[in-house]
């Protein structure tokens, strides 16, 4: 056991988070952690084919009869009701919506059918198989029709889902898997009028083994209800993430979700035991061992796991749960502050701060030094290291009225200490904020161990995103960089950007090398994302870096995959691809590039 001594920690370390009791203290609602904003004159989204180059492939459309089929299969989870079919059909972002891809006079005979065949692709020979069945020739009324995919199924089974997806085989239907609809890269909304199928009411825990700490769940189980239910079990879930109040467990899965837990416990490809799930045909693929160790063959789960609905439909989940940690410290912190930004300089009336204009960006390097002298200090307890921006502080405060609890710096960290022996952990901890303070690297700061004070601080990160949403039109990264090297394209898009962008901010997970660029605008502008893409995507790929850290590819970044994948890579997944779902009908448009 180690020696206890008393602790002279200086006194802004014992200072309580911010009290603002109004900002602070109010729960956080679906809609408020999405970001979304339901007031009256909210723009309508536009259509994917409006701002994307992108063509519907030659799928068949929904009949009358498929909505038969479908109701015998799911009693009462069919909805086609086109006003509760809005949300679904937007992502996130509200940046992309579906809509059917047909013309009105397709649905009039078979012959302008093959006509549109033609006329979306170019001149074609076509198939008997290719060609429509007779049930196009009696289409949806009207109602069902206009704008968007016309059907939502919500399955509660593995059974359920198998027959829904052998009958969209056999018909040739494109299916959408939806989850809580969070992600950031248009994965889980339709393009065109894809059937979703959403995993909303597959929500049970299976089982849970209090020994082991395995849990086994359905894909449709929202994140934060899993983590009340493990922590009651004296356990955690190895993986958070901002929108853990509306995300589902298959989605994160499917999606290889990262989040702020990261550092601490590695990837969903290690935590995931088994999995079960329905390959395109119907097959139900039972993978589902609870087996820390299974030597036996090709790791056939570790295909599903971040494939994004495109191999096949997560249906259950087998998890390892880590033990819910006695002792739990947070600590937000002000890195050194250059001269050139100390108390005395001019602060300006808008943002972004001075300093962060100027190259080599003053005070990240401490972010960096504070990062490796953490690491070195606290080894096995430390689970989070979190850095923002000036900029991300400042528009949580005026978006959110968050009050920052620490003096205005040009960066931020925070970190979080996670064990099973408190004193030890405080004792760690001290070590560490004493050195950080003595050395310079830390000139202010304010720490937490009680959960109310700990969610707020958590809350000054957790929220930039929501922060941001209420900007203006986002243009989002999520970028995989050498440390060293994080902040750089920060600072190179100010200076390309200038005055055309609205606010270029900086945000992550520094641990993992894991940067979050947004650039907000007034409004979706495209001469600004031509000045965005690829140039940022081509930045990322001379640091040998990733297009995409923990988002997942989407929609969005099917077509850059390029940057971070060699073409022998790309013809792999392709493969793959056409050996789990011949006819594509997976989450078409998504995850693999439009041409390989």
């Amino acid at each position: 056991m180690l020696p206890r001594r008393p602790l002279a920690w200086p006194a802004w370390l014992l200072r309580g988070a911010p009290g603002a009791a109004g900002s602070w203290g109010r729960p956080v609602g679906p809609l408020a952690r999405r970001g979304c904003c339901s007031a009256p004159g909210t723009p309508e989204v536009p259509l994917t084919r409006e701002r994307y180059p992108v063509r519907r492939l030659p799928f068949s459309t929904v009949s009358k009869q498929d909505l038969a089929a479908f109701e015998r299969i799911v009693p009462g989870g069919v909805v086609t009701d086109p006003e509760a079919l809005q949300a679904p059909n937007v992502d996130w972002l509200r940046t992309l919506r579906g809509e059917d891809g047909r013309p009105p006079w397709a649905w009039l005979s078979r012959a302008p059918v093959l006509a549109q065949h033609c006329c979306l692709g170019g001149p074609r020979q076509m198939t008997l198989s290719a060609c429509p069945t007779k049930w196009d020739l009696e289409p949806l009324p009207q109602e069902h029709r206009a704008g968007c995919s016309k059907v939502l199924l919500r399955p509660r089974t593995s059974e359920e889902v198998s027959h829904i997806l052998r009958h969209c085989h056999e018909r040739n239907l494109a299916v959408n898997p939806q989850g809580g609809n969070t992600g950031m890269v248009g994965g889980s909304v339709p393009v065109f009028d894809e059937i979703i199928l959403s995993t909303a009411r597959m929500n049970r825990v299976l089982s849970f083994h209090s020994v082991s700490g395995i849990l086994v769940c359905q894909a449709g189980c929202v994140l934060e209800e899993l983590s009340r239910y493990v922590e009651e079990r004296d356990f955690i879930m190895p993986l958070d993430l901002g929108a853990k109040g509306s995300c589902h467990i298959g989605g994160n899965v499917a999606t290889n979700a990262g989040g702020l837990r990261f550092l601490r416990y590695g990837s969903l490809h290690g935590t995931v035991l088994g999995l079960e799930v329905v390959l395109a045909d119907g097959t139900v693929l039972d993978c589902l061992t609870s087996l820390r160790k299974d030597n036996t063959g090709y790791d056939l789960k570790q295909l599903f796991i971040g494939s994004e609905g495109t191999l096949g439909i997560i249906t259950t989940v087998s998890i390892l749960c880590p033990p819910k940690p006695r002792a739990v410290n947070v600590a937000f912190l002000v890195t050194c502050v250059p001269p050139a930004c100390g108390p005395g300089s001019p602060r300006p009336a808008r943002l972004p701060h001075p300093a962060l204009r100027t190259p080599g960006c003053p005070g990240f390097a401490e972010v960096l030094q504070t990062f490796s002298t953490c690491k070195g200090m606290l080894g096995e307890i430390l689970s989070a290291f979190e850095f923002m921006d000036a900029v991300c502080m400042q528009l949580v405060g005026r978006h959110l009225h968050l009050a920052s609890p620490v003096q205005e710096s040009p960066f931020y960290v925070l970190i979080e200490t996670s064990g099973s022996n408190a004193g030890h952990d405080a004792e760690k901890l001290g070590h560490f904020l004493e050195h950080a303070l003595g050395s310079g690297l830390v000139t202010d700061g304010t720490m937490a161990t009680d959960q109310r004070k700990v969610k707020m601080l958590w809350a000054l990160r957790e929220r930039i995103t929501e922060a941001l949403s209420r900007d203006g039109y986002v243009y989002k990264y999520d970028l995989s960089l050498p440390v060293e090297r994080l902040y750089d394209i920060v600072t190179d898009l100010r200076a390309r950007l200038g005055p055309h962008a609205k606010h270029v901010v900086g945000y992550g997970h520094l641990g993992d090398g894991n940067l979050h660029l947004n650039v907000t605008a007034e409004a979706f502008s495209p001469s600004l994302l031509a000045a965005l893409e690829p140039h940022v995507y081509e930045w990322t790929a001379g640091q040998q870096g990733s297009v995409s850290a923990e988002h997942g590819v989407g929609f969005r970044k099917r077509d850059v995959l390029g940057y971070s994948k060699p073409p022998g890579a790309l013809q792999l997944m392709q493969q793959l691809k056409a050996l789990l779902d011949p006819k594509g009908i997976l989450n078409p448009y998504k995850t693999l590039p439009s041409q390989a």
